[in-house]
């Protein structure tokens, strides 16, 4: 009779291989038997024993057969990526963006709202019924919700740090609050954070071991990547660069809101065009148009915002030496044509280190939600295959 011991070890190995199979076919399938031995270094009869107790408990299935070529040919297998749900939120002060994707990473369903604009209070309802409507895309089998917002989140005292681009949204309680009106587990993380693993996922940063995602729009901030992971800090607030000791700001501004993101985000802008000579209603936007037609106050104010925007960089390369630079945001991406150039310019002349790669987002406005969808899905995929796999 074995020994327990020999039992456990046993039970262990068994869920090791399965696990790799499944991963295997996760990420290769539609896939065959042999396939799979060759990928995993399994067995073939190790396979056939995973693949069975995988279609059991009802995490993979057979997708039909590979045409062609002499002889039988080999069935092919698939996972069952309805049997995971995962939502990503992107909340900002103007908008919350949305989606609902399953196990095989698949968009279900996308939405974008507009932020309550009411307190905290107000962004909770609203929310709670922009999941619970993906929610019913899922029938209700939401796994894991992933929600990308700015600001640190204290875990120990279960409240934001550091958002004041969302009046309340810090206050005491908040997120005991957004977590009970949720129908699933709720994970919150800095949102310019997701939009490194965003980028690291589904843009420029794939690959790429070491990189930072700089977030230019009505807040300022950064998401750094170093070797190949995210990098947090000892209390979440790495890559808070809006509190980096940059320009020339008013000491309420700075203090509120960072000395760098006073100067250099979108309302840092519309202030330096105002004290320039701009006239009339001042957006961001109308700078940066400006810029690109030709007037010169606006080019200006944009030189300006590079300044700013390069001596930024110029720390973090000094700090971290990062191989690329990725800009986004509402400026940092809807303003490349006109910022990009004359950052790198400046960049290149402030540091003797050899500036690295810098380059504008191709994921625009997605990349919160693309890497809320990224973690939940990390998240999900474990919770679903250990629940399948350990129950009786």
């Amino acid at each position: 009779m074995p020994s327990r011991e020999t039992a456990n070890t046993t039970s262990v190995l068994r869920i090791m291989n399965e696990r790799a199979v499944y991963e295997q076919i996760r990420l290769l399938g539609p896939v065959s038997r042999p396939q799979l031995a060759t990928a995993t270094g399994l067995s073939k009869p190790t396979i056939s024993l995973a693949l069975a107790d995988l279609e059991r408990v009802g995490l993979v299935k057979a997708t039909g057969r590979r045409a062609g070529g002499a002889g039988r040919s080999a069935r092919l297998y698939g996972i069952r990526p309805e049997t995971g749900w995962v939502i990503g939120l992107d909340v900002g002060r103007e908008w919350i963006r949305a989606a609902l994707a399953d196990l095989s990473g698949e968009i279900a369903v996308r939405e974008d709202v507009r932020s309550a604009g009411a307190g905290p209070a107000a962004l909770i309802d609203r929310i709670g019924r922009i999941v619970d409507d993906l929610a019913k895309a899922a029938d209700g089998a939401v796994t894991t919700i992933v929600l990308g917002t700015p600001g640190v989140h204290d875990v120990e005292n279960r409240r934001l740090r550091l958002a004041p681009n969302l009046p309340g949204w810090d206050a005491p309680g908040v997120t005991g609050r957004l977590a009970r009106r949720l129908p699933a587990p709720c994970t919150i993380e800095n949102d310019i954070d997701l939009a490194a693993l965003g980028e690291q996922g589904y843009g420029l940063g794939e690959g790429v071991a070491n990189f930072a995602f700089m977030s230019i729009g009505t807040g300022i901030g950064m998401g750094i990547v170093l070797n190949g992971e995210l990098h947090r800090g000892s209390r979440g607030a790495a890559g808070e660069i809006a509190w980096l000791p940059f320009g020339e700001a008013d000491p309420r501004e700075a203090r509120s809101h960072g000395m760098l993101e006073s100067v250099a985000s979108g309302p840092g802008v519309v202030a330096a065009a105002r004290r320039l000579g701009m006239t009339g209603p001042i957006t961001a936007k109308r700078v940066f148009d400006e810029a690109r037609a030709g007037d010169p106050l606006a080019a200006e104010a944009v030189a300006h915002e590079a300044g700013h925007v390069a001596r930024a960089l110029a720390s973090v390369v000094a700090l971290l030496d990062p191989d690329l630079i990725v800009l986004g945001g509402g400026i940092g991406g809807h303003g490349a044509d006109v910022l990009l150039g004359a950052v790198r310019d400046r960049l290149e002349t402030m540091t003797p280190l050899g500036a690295p790669r810098v380059e504008v987002s191709a994921l625009g406005d997605d990349a919160v939600v693309l890497g809320a969808l990224a973690t939940g899905l990390k998240t999900a995929r474990d919770l679903v295959f250990t629940r399948a796999v350990t129950d009786p």
